[in-house]
C-alpha cells in the first residue's frame, strides 16, 4: 500500500505533465483532441481509481501467491528471463480480462468508465474503474504460477505493464510501419475505443497486438473510416463516480422489472447492451443511431467555471499527493476517512461541471467532513507540523470552497431558468 502510494506520487505528475503536452501540441497544430471539461472529467476518475488502489479495496478471489505455493510444478529463479515471461503471461491475461469485460453485462460495468470520454487522448488513458472491489480472474495466471513465477516478480511487472498503456491513447500518432505487427499501437486503439459498427468490440490487446489477430478480433483503422468515441449509450455526465456504476444500476433495474423470472437471472451474463424484450420496450434507453451524426455531452461552461474547475482539480492533486505521500504515518483507519475526502472532492466538483443543484449539497458536505477531520485533532493528518498557517489555510479554503460553488449553482439556476445564452470556453 504504502509503496504503491509511492510509485503514483512519481507517476502522477508525469502523466499529468504528458496530459497537459498533448493539449499544446493539438493547440499548436490546429488539431486540438482534448476538451477541457472532459480532460478534468478524465483526471478525476484517475484520482478516485488511485486513491482506491492505495486504499487496497480490492480483494483477489484467489491470490497468486496462493496458486505459487500449491499449484507450481517447477520453481524458476527471478532472471531477465522469468520478469519476460511474466510479462506474456500478464499480456495474454489481460486480453482475456479485457475481452470478458466487453462481452457480458455484468463486467462491463467495470470497464464502462474508461470507454466513457467522447474524446481519445492521453487523459482518457486515467479513466479507470473504482466498481472492481473481487478480482475473479487471477487463475489466468495460472501458466505462471505452474512455472513457479515468484510473486516479487508480478508485482513489479504489473504495474509496469500496466503504464506502458498509457502511450497509445492518443490520435497524434499514426500508422507505425512494422510495430503495426507487433505492439498495440495508437492506430490499433484507437479502432478500440471507437464506436463505429465495423470497429465496435476489436482490438483488445494490451501490448502485443497477436492476441487479437490468434482469437480473431482484430481490425484494422481503415482510411476511410474515421473512429467515433464514446459508447453507444452516452453516459451524459462528467462524474467519474456516477458513471462507474451506471450500467451496473440498469441491470439491477431492469432485473427487477422485467416480468420474466428467466430474464432476471440471466441479464447479468448475457452480451453487453442484451434487455429483456418487456423492459426495452417499456423503458427504453437513449443509443446511438448514427454514429456520425449525435450530438457530445458538452453542457454550457462560463470561463469562470473552467478556471474553477482547474483550481478545484489542482487543490484535490495537492490532498491526494500529500495522502499518498504519507499514507504510513496517517495510518488506518484514518486513511480511508482521508480517502472519503477525496472521493467527496472529485463527486462535488464534477457535478458542478455537469450543472447539477446538487452539487451545492456534496461540496457542503465536503467542506464540513473536512473542517469535522480538522477540528478532531487540531490538524490536518499531521500536516501541521508544516507550520500553523496551513491550518488557516484549510479553514479558508473549506468556507470560500462552499461559497464558490453556491454562487455558480446559483448563476446556473439562474441561466437555465431565464434561457439567458452563454458561451462556452
Amino acid at each position: 500500500m504504502e509503496t504503491y502510494g509511492k510509485i503514483l506520487l512519481i507517476a502522477m505528475p508525469f502523466f499529468l505533465g504528458l496530459v497537459l503536452l498533448e493539449k499544446l501540441y493539438g493547440v499548436v497544430k490546429g488539431r486540438d483532441t482534448v476538451r477541457n471539461m472532459d480532460m478534468i472529467s478524465s483526471l478525476g476518475s484517475g484520482i478516485t481509481n488511485a486513491t482506491k488502489d492505495v486504499l487496497g479495496l480490492t480483494v483477489a478471489i484467489i491470490s497468486y501467491k496462493w496458486m505459487v505455493e500449491h499449484l507450481a510444478l517447477v520453481h524458476v529463479p527471478g532472471t531477465v528471463l522469468t520478469f519476460i515471461i511474466a510479462f506474456l503471461v500478464l499480456d495474454f491475461a489481460g486480453y482475456w480480462v479485457h475481452r470478458v469485460a466487453h462481452e457480458y453485462n455484468f463486467f462491463w460495468n467495470n470497464h464502462i468508465i474508461h470507454h466513457s470520454s467522447e474524446e481519445f487522448n492521453l487523459a482518457c488513458a486515467l479513466r479507470q474503474s473504482i466498481s472492481v472491489f473481487f478480482r475473479i480472474f487471477t487463475f489466468l495466471l495460472l501458466p505462471a504460477a505452474l512455472l513457479g513465477v515468484p510473486e516479487i516478480v508480478i508485482v513489479v511487472v504489473a504495474p509496469l505493464h500496466l503504464f506502458a498503456q498509457f502511450w497509445y491513447h492518443t490520435q497524434h500518432i499514426g500508422k507505425m510501419g512494422f510495430l503495426e505487427k507487433i505492439i498495440v499501437t495508437p492506430s490499433h486503439h484507437r479502432v478500440h475505443h471507437a464506436i463505429n459498427p465495423i470497429y465496435l468490440d476489436k482490438n483488445y490487446s494490451q501490448i502485443f497486438i497477436f492476441w487479437d489477430k490468434l482469437f480473431g478480433s482484430f481490425q484494422e483503422e481503415l482510411p476511410d473510416v474515421k473512429p467515433v468515441y464514446g459508447i453507444t449509450r452516452p453516459v451524459q455526465t462528467w462524474n467519474p463516480i456516477k458513471i462507474n456504476f451506471q450500467h451496473v444500476l440498469l441491470l439491477i433495474k431492469d432485473a427487477l422489472r422485467t416480468q420474466s423470472w428467466k430474464d432476471k437471472f440471466r441479464i447479468w451474463m448475457m452480451p453487453t447492451g442484451w434487455r429483456p424484450a418487456d423492459v426495452a420496450e417499456k423503458y427504453p434507453v437513449k443509443k446511438i443511431g448514427d454514429v456520425f451524426n449525435f450530438d457530445k455531452y458538452n453542457p454550457r461552461a462560463s470561463k469562470g467555471l473552467h478556471i474553477w474547475a482547474w483550481f478545484q482539480l489542482l487543490v484535490i492533486l495537492g490532498f491526494v499527493s500529500y495522502f499518498f505521500a504519507n499514507i504510513a504515518a496517517i495510518g488506518s483507519p484514518q486513511i480511508f476517512y482521508y480517502g472519503a475526502f477525496v472521493f467527496l472532492s472529485v463527486y462535488a466538483l464534477t457535478d458542478l461541471m455537469d450543472r447539477n443543484t446538487y452539487a451545492i449539497a456534496w461540496e457542503t458536505a465536503k467542506n464540513i467532513f473536512g473542517y469535522y477531520l480538522l477540528q478532531q485533532s487540531g490538524d490536518w493528518f499531521g500536516a501541521g507540523r508544516y507550520g500553523q498557517v496551513f491550518i488557516v489555510i484549510l479553514q479558508t479554503y473549506f468556507i470560500l470552497s462552499t461559497c464558490i460553488t453556491l454562487y455558480f449553482v446559483f448563476r446556473h439556476y439562474q441561466e437555465d431558468h431565464s434561457h439567458v445564452p452563454e458561451t462556452a470556453l
